[in-house]
């Protein structure tokens, strides 16, 4: 029981859209067995009924086959499947006009002609959904409806049927592979339209990520990007100064490095301050990316007084949840709490997509810290865990119940005193 369930959990929610699709056509096949070929050895004589079955099971293996192929081709995955979808159009409208052949020739009185008209109807609906899932034009799709009907209509009065009932037999013809159509065209639209969402995402995260490298390259370049041309200056004029042995230069060279070590204070504020993760800006951060994911995000408590320690590693935990809310979850709602309990603060990150987070916070607990300082370890629990431990603070993550998943925070006050 474990295995499936692992296997299901791994897949993102696009690849769990696909598998989902592509077994609803495997499972297609298997309905029209039962449903239509099971009552024909049932009712039909023996003579007729068991190469009837032979067909219909081999026609419903031709069309699982060319399902799958046409999922792989609508994913781009492989080149239109034309020759088994030409294959499967041939062998349906054979094996719907044998059937009909057959249902002629049996007596007008005979009670099964119900059962070989809904096995034609089902192959026909089976087959004619299978091969429109590999194609884009609707126009195609809705003449292979009507070639069908028309060719079952033009055989029907061939073989001396009754207008009226030839008409209506044809009409009744287009309802069920109709709706095998348009089942094709929305299952089409759904996973394509799932995949694009999911891209989407991925996009989006990686522009916020860009964009966070320009603020930070901005930032670095207004502080150290003036010191760096006053430096260039003040040397070349050291350099004419030196050249005609005036005193000044070794004034100048004193400047440089006051400015050069002035440049090095600055980028380290820089750095740390970029380094550091601000709670209440984390937190309105978090709430508009998830909101825009389509994630609904609701925050409460206040953040105002806590320690700016507590605040900078209670930020990390927001941002990392976030991240792992995003990129492996598969949620519909998200909740942030602050609260400050008898002398700690308590902050709890709680989202409704524990099927696939679970397995990879998993992962990052196991793997996520990475060597160096405290500082340039953001990835994973472990990290996480390391931040809160320089605050005395601990870290929980888990599945609570079925499908949530709550991380949970808590950083003392009794260290770090709470500020006006």
């Amino acid at each position: 029981m474990r295995m499936p369930r692992g296997w299901w959990r791994s897949k993102s929610t696009p690849a769990k859209i696909e598998a989902y699709t592509r077994w609803s056509y495997h499972f297609f096949a298997v309905f029209e067995i039962v449903l239509f070929g099971l009552p024909v050895l049932a009712r039909v004589p023996l003579r007729f009924s068991g190469w009837l079955f032979a067909a219909l099971c081999g026609h419903a293996l031709l069309t699982t086959a060319t399902a799958s192929r046409a999922v792989d081709w609508t994913r781009g995955r492989r080149e239109q499947p034309l020759r088994i979808m030409w294959t499967l159009g041939a062998v349906t409208a054979v094996f719907a006009a044998a059937t009909l052949l057959v249902t002629k020739a049996q007596p007008a009185d005979s009670d099964y002609l119900g059962a070989l008209g809904s096995l034609a109807t089902g192959a026909m609906g089976g087959g004619i959904g299978t091969v429109t899932l590999g194609m884009r034009r609707k126009r195609w799709m809705a003449a292979l409806v009507v070639g069908f009907a028309a060719g079952c209509l033009t055989l029907a009065l061939m073989l001396h049927a009754a207008p009226d009932d030839a008409v209506m037999a044809a009409l009744a013809l287009m309802l069920f592979p109709g709706f095998m159509v348009f089942a094709a065209i929305f299952s089409v639209w759904l996973l394509n339209a799932v995949y694009e969402l999911d891209e989407a995402r991925e996009t989006r995260a990686r522009l916020a990520v860009a964009e966070e490298r320009l603020r930070f390259g901005r930032d670095l370049h207004d502080v150290i990007g003036r010191n760096l041309a006053v430096i260039a200056l003040k040397s070349e004029l050291a350099v004419q100064l030196a050249r005609r042995e005036r005193p000044e230069a070794v004034e100048q060279m004193i400047e440089v490095q006051r400015i050069a070590q002035e440049s090095q204070r600055e980028v380290r504020d820089v750095v740390r301050g970029y380094r550091e993760a601000d709670l209440g800006v984390e937190l309105t951060g978090a709430q508009g990316v998830l909101n825009a994911a389509g994630i609904a995000c609701e925050v409460r408590g206040e953040t105002a007084g806590l320690p700016a320690e507590v605040q900078s590693a209670l930020g990390w935990v927001v941002r990392e949840a976030t991240t792992n809310v995003l990129r492996h979850g598969d949620a519909g709602r998200c909740e942030v709490g602050i609260r400050v309990l008898e002398g700690r603060v308590v902050l709890t990150v709680e989202n409704d997509g524990a099927e696939s987070e679970e397995t990879e916070n998993e992962g990052a607990e196991n793997g996520g810290a990475s060597d160096g300082p405290p500082e340039s370890r953001g990835s994973g629990l472990a990290g996480l865990r390391e931040r809160l431990a320089a605050v005395d603070g601990t870290l929980e993550a888990g599945r609570v119940r079925k499908g949530v998943f709550r991380v949970v925070a808590e950083v003392p006050l009794a260290a770090n005193e709470v500020t006006a």
